[in-house]
């Protein structure tokens, strides 16, 4: 899986990619600061959009003030969400919508990445063929919030990361049971510390979002609302 982070920064007015490949325009990507007239200062934003496309095919992202919606066709790769510019450990996250998938792969994960060490991590809440990113090596299963998770390690070697082309670890953990994809919660003190207990450790997080992704030829459609 490729993925792609688009930043802007209204206090330095500058624009910027973190991660390959190439920046594609992304107009839903609202500024990580805004400017209060009246106080005369800047404010952070909480909320952020990833929006992500690639290998061909027809993917159309909306993002609303506390969610997002995406329908595709024939897609090669895309990664849409909305979500924390920083992530949280402690954070829990709760979501209602739907996600039809037609064709191709589809999945809807809480998904994220952590700096030192480098690792993208998914926790998978619906996939459309009962496996999503999962891959590697599976160490195991565990509870949380009322469902069955695998965990699972992967490495990716040179390949598209937030800090450039690099050699990093996927930590993903597949929702086996209680898996409709209408609502949830995701507890991430609860997985993070079940990949903990695998020896497998995050790092400072960065983004955190509800994201749907598909490849191969995907088409479908998905729309959450998400508070957390």
């Amino acid at each position: 899986m490729v993925s792609f982070t688009y930043l802007a920064l209204l206090a330095s007015s500058v624009l910027g990619a973190v991660a390959a490949p190439a920046a594609e325009p992304a107009g839903a990507d609202l500024p990580d600061f805004e400017f209060n007239i009246e106080a005369r200062n800047l404010t952070r934003r909480q909320d952020y959009n990833q929006n992500w496309k690639g290998g061909g095919g027809s993917v159309q992202y909306s993002a609303t003030s506390n969610g997002y919606s995406v329908t595709f066709s024939g897609a090669g790769d895309f990664v849409v969400g909305k979500g924390w510019r920083t992530g949280s450990a402690s954070r829990t996250i709760k979501y209602q919508g739907n996600t039809q998938a037609q064709a191709g792969t589809v999945l809807l994960s809480v998904y994220g990445w952590s700096r030192n060490p480098l690792v993208e991590y998914y926790v998978q809440q619906y996939t459309s063929n009962g496996q999503g990113s999962a891959q590697g090596q599976k160490l195991g299963t565990y509870e949380s919030d009322g469902a069955t998770y695998e965990i699972w390690k992967h490495q990716q070697v040179n390949q598209p990361s937030i800090e450039g082309t690099s050699t990093f670890w996927q930590y993903i953990s597949n929702r086996v049971s209680g898996s409709a994809p209408t609502s949830g919660t995701v507890t991430m003190a609860n997985h993070i510390n079940a990949w903990k207990q695998h020896g497998l450790n995050l790092g400072q997080l960065d983004y955190q979002v509800l994201a749907t992704e598909g490849w191969g030829g995907a088409s479908g459609s998905s729309s959450y609302t998400i508070s957390g």
